[in-house]
């Protein structure tokens, strides 16, 4: 019997999946996809992130995360601005997901957690990671390649590299 065999997981409650996603990568998509199959419940969290000089305001990359999972029933797009712990127990939330693309990311992560954990020792935190194809993609290089005129059509979704050219095309 293959490791695969007996495959079948039974979802369990609601998670929170928050991040920027400025913009939405294929290695987000692969965390969304599989998350939906771990849990009854997945909101995707978009913080508004208004000190990071978001490319795309809030209510565009909602928009992007709708478009993008529209096709997933148990998927939800909503925006926040406010206090992660807090936005997740206002959704009923039982748990903080979050991607992990390196031992780099780790440590990171690691303290958030802990920092998450302090405020709110109900919430547990867990971390999956993208599938390898993903791993090494992150939205601010995306956004560095689609700056200079790159192709980006393989770390990210057509309609979203369509974006990045249109927003890029409005700086020149």
């Amino acid at each position: 019997m293959s490791c695969c065999a007996s495959s079948a997981v039974s979802p369990q409650g609601k998670v929170i999946y928050a991040g920027t996603f400025d913009p939405f990568t294929r290695g987000h998509e692969d965390i969304v996809h599989r998350s939906a199959r771990l849990f009854d419940r997945v909101i995707v969290a978009i913080a508004a992130s208004e000190h990071k000089g978001p490319l795309f305001s809030l209510d565009e990359r909602v928009a992007m995360g709708k478009m993008l999972f529209s096709g997933i029933t148990n998927v939800e797009v909503i925006g926040f601005s406010n206090l992660l712990m807090d936005f997740a127990k206002a959704q009923g939330a039982s748990a903080i997901l979050r991607g992990l693309r390196a031992a780099s990311d780790f440590e990171y992560e690691f303290q958030l957690a802990g920092m998450n954990r302090q405020l709110c020792p109900e919430m547990e935190t867990v971390f999956l990671t993208p599938a390898d194809q993903y791993m090494f993609i992150s939205a601010s290089m995306v956004r560095e390649i689609a700056r200079f005129g790159g192709d980006v059509s393989r770390f990210v979704d057509t309609r979203v590299a369509e974006q990045l050219r249109q927003r890029f095309a409005q700086k020149r």
